[in-house]
């Protein structure tokens, strides 16, 4: 389950340079609706090709809009809301407080029981991204009703993101062929991310631009149905608590492709910080799976 893990961390540490070229010209929700369109019919394809079932009785359905509703619209639009109020890096690193309500969650809703290790290694990750999120707020110290926004941006965003981490731990999810019901869950995402843009921004924006196009091409392609696939996969195994701790160490690569291209320079805080979520990371990962 490492090698898919570290997979998702990459993909998903380099995704957040990409979301931030795609502000701009076009309206957060089209974005999203773009992205979701590309990445939906990639996993169509996937389930085709892999001859999955893709017709599905009601309950199926039903989950796949709620998965949509959560994971596709929700979560993605309030992410990328919250990347115009705060850096990239900074919603990046927020977004590794994932293991909290997926444990919790996890807890409730599917019994799994995380061991002292477990949490002994959430201690020292938690306290690394929170020498990261101090760094990321000493730099940008002007803008705290921006900050604080962007902050709770997030927090709606997360919490979004958990509940489809733990409904996809759930005994329903397993009864579907994994691509296909990911492909249907983006592609009903795409419906209620464009009744939302039409709602709010009106008629649909694209911009001609080849990076822009790239960028929807990648986080559809890489960043959602690759990624999802793999994570989603590595959630089964594991449960979402310990898979969310991608999360920790995806600010981490996040802020490494900051310094290559956008310049980013770490401080002795950063570093200390990137150190400890590493530190956790390893801890906790090595704790045995939780009880179902």
């Amino acid at each position: 389950m490492l090698i898919p893990l570290a997979l998702v961390t990459i993909i998903w540490g380099s995704t957040w340079l990409v979301i931030r070229d795609q502000l701009g010209v076009v309206p957060p929700s089209w974005s999203v609706a773009y992205r979701f369109l590309a990445a939906g019919i990639a996993m169509l394809g996937v389930a085709l090709w892999r001859r999955e079932k893709l017709a599905m009785d009601a309950r199926g359905w039903g989950f796949a809009a709620a998965l949509g509703l959560a994971q596709f619209c929700l979560n993605f639009n309030f992410v990328y809301r919250a990347e115009a109020y705060i850096t990239s890096g900074l919603v990046a690193v927020l977004f590794a407080l994932l293991v909290i309500p997926n444990a919790l969650l996890g807890r409730l809703f599917l019994g799994q029981r995380l061991g002292v290790q477990f949490w002994a290694g959430s201690i020292v990750a938690m306290a690394g991204v929170g020498l990261l999120m101090l760094h990321e707020l000493r730099a940008d110290a002007s803008a705290t009703g921006a900050t604080a926004l962007g902050f709770l941006l997030t927090g709606i965003a997360i919490l979004s993101a958990s509940v489809a981490n733990v409904m996809q731990a759930g005994e329903t999810a397993k009864r579907y062929p994994m691509a296909a019901m990911l492909g249907w869950s983006m592609l009903i995402g795409v419906g209620f991310n464009a009744v939302f843009a039409l709602a709010t921004v009106g008629a649909p924006v694209f911009d001609t631009r080849p990076g822009y196009i790239l960028g929807v091409l990648y986080l559809g392609i890489f960043g959602s149905a690759i990624a999802f696939t793999l994570y989603f996969g590595v959630i089964r195994v594991i449960g979402p608590a310990k898979a969310a701790y991608s999360g920790v160490a995806t600010p981490v690569i996040a802020m490494l492709l900051s310094t290559l291209f956008e310049g980013y320079r770490w401080s002795l805080l950063a570093a200390a910080g990137a150190a400890l979520a590493g530190v956790g990371l390893v801890i906790a990962l090595r704790a045995r799976r939780p009880n179902r």
